[in-house]
């Protein structure tokens, strides 16, 4: 099934599995559900290039296709081997993508800190039977006091100024190089890990990155030369990712 124009996208927001990327239709229309290994595709339901998946329309006719991974190294977990651009999921609390040789997971879990409040003065995370994911309870306390433990953390003090809590004060901040990119050519992804947050807590970051552009020609070495001068773009370009274009134009080096 082709394209057709004006584009007609749903109005209610996109809802998608955990682990699933919001993609760019082929058509340039809507944001979709990125289709994952092994599941059907077309150009309304594009596959997660994120994981490495294309289209392949050789195995199924009439428009429609099948996700594929494009050729990269395995996973192995625990002595179980996943594929490249699989996802699986290890735990109840984990969904993971094999990404080359490489293992990337998102909790399934909400590790959210809930504040206490005037309804809830004494909230407690507790484990049920029967489901994976810890949950929060307010926990009664004595109802002559209830009032006065909630109410004390929003007292404000004018003249006191505000200070880092203890935690914070105790945090030795450390924090990883931002690794390599994760393409040698075109927009990839880079991380790193740091506790330098309130809650002094190891957390991945990520950023987007650029070692150089795919269609850019690379300048060889010169006879007798050890090195070439820092190629730079004649024009100025936008980056562009999973459907995002940036508002600036920029001319980087590389």
């Amino acid at each position: 099934q082709g394209c057709t124009y004006p584009c007609q996208c749903p109005s209610q927001p996109l809802q998608c599995p955990a682990g699933t990327s919001h993609v760019l239709d082929a058509c340039g229309c809507c944001k979709v559900c990125a289709r994952q290994l092994g599941e059907l595709c077309s150009l309304q339901k594009p596959c997660d290039h994120h994981k490495g998946l294309y289209c392949d329309f050789s195995k199924i006719h009439r428009g429609s296709g099948i996700c594929l991974a494009h050729e990269g190294a395995t996973c192995d977990l625990l002595g179980k081997i996943y594929h490249n651009g699989e996802s699986f999921q290890p735990t109840c609390k984990l969904q993971c993508v094999c990404m080359d040789g490489a293992i990337g997971c998102i909790p399934l879990c909400s590790d959210a800190l809930r504040l206490p409040s005037p309804e809830c003065p004494n909230p407690r995370r507790v484990k049920f039977r029967n489901k994976c994911c810890e949950e929060w309870i307010c926990e009664e306390g004595a109802k002559e006091n209830r009032f006065e433990t909630a109410m004390a953390v929003f007292r404000e003090d004018p003249a006191h100024k505000p200070e880092l809590n203890n935690l914070q004060e105790n945090c030795l901040v450390q924090t990883t190089e931002w690794s390599a990119c994760s393409k040698s050519c075109g927009m990839g992804i880079s991380a790193r890990v740091t506790n330098d947050n309130p809650q002094c807590r190891l957390e991945k970051e990520t950023r987007l990155c650029m070692v150089r552009p795919c269609d850019f020609p690379v300048e060889k070495t010169k006879k007798g030369k050890k090195c070439v001068r820092t190629p730079k773009p004649r024009q100025s370009l936008r980056f562009e990712f999973s459907g995002c274009t940036s508002t600036h134009s920029y001319r980087p080096k590389f």
